[in-house]
């Protein structure tokens, strides 16, 4: 991914995505551009599917981690 990534948020990924499908949806949308905004697009679904899947691990250990405290009372 670009340098411009590393200070990305899900947020700003999703808000990014969303204003690639409304060019590639518009008229104004040249063939020429199509591939670089599909390649883009691509990059930034990547990125909130690892990030997605980053908090759901997380998510997962914070319940066990109370289960656990749960279980010992």
């Amino acid at each position: 991914m670009e340098d411009k990534d590393k200070e990305l948020s899900y947020s700003k990924a999703v808000a990014e995505l969303e204003g690639i499908v409304s060019k590639m949806e518009s008229n104004q949308c040249d063939i020429d551009s199509l591939s670089a905004y599909a390649t883009r697009a691509l990059e930034l679904l990547k990125f909130c599917k690892e990030r997605l899947f980053k908090v759901d691990k997380e998510v997962e250990k914070c319940l066990e981690a109370l289960k656990d405290t749960m279980e010992g009372e």
